[in-house]
């Protein structure tokens, strides 16, 4: 499996976009991804979001699940 099996391309949404659509999903409906380096994370982060650093995606694809929609910020 390829990096764009894990992330259908969408126009970037707006925050308020984001905000709706994690207040009107389940958690365990969507991957939620923080692709910032750790200090950046540890210094805040959105509830649940998970820390893969942007130049370790492609080796850490396997924990995320390709069906369900993913949000990286």
């Amino acid at each position: 499996m390829g990096i764009m099996d894990y992330f259908r391309p969408v126009r970037t949404w707006p925050p308020q976009k984001v905000r709706e659509f994690l207040k009107s999903n389940d958690p365990d409906e969507y991957n939620l991804v923080d692709v910032r380096q750790p200090k950046e994370y540890e210094k805040a982060h959105l509830p649940g979001a998970k820390l893969i650093p942007l130049g370790k995606l492609p080796e850490r694809l396997d924990e995320l699940d390709p069906k369900k929609p993913t949000i990286a910020y």
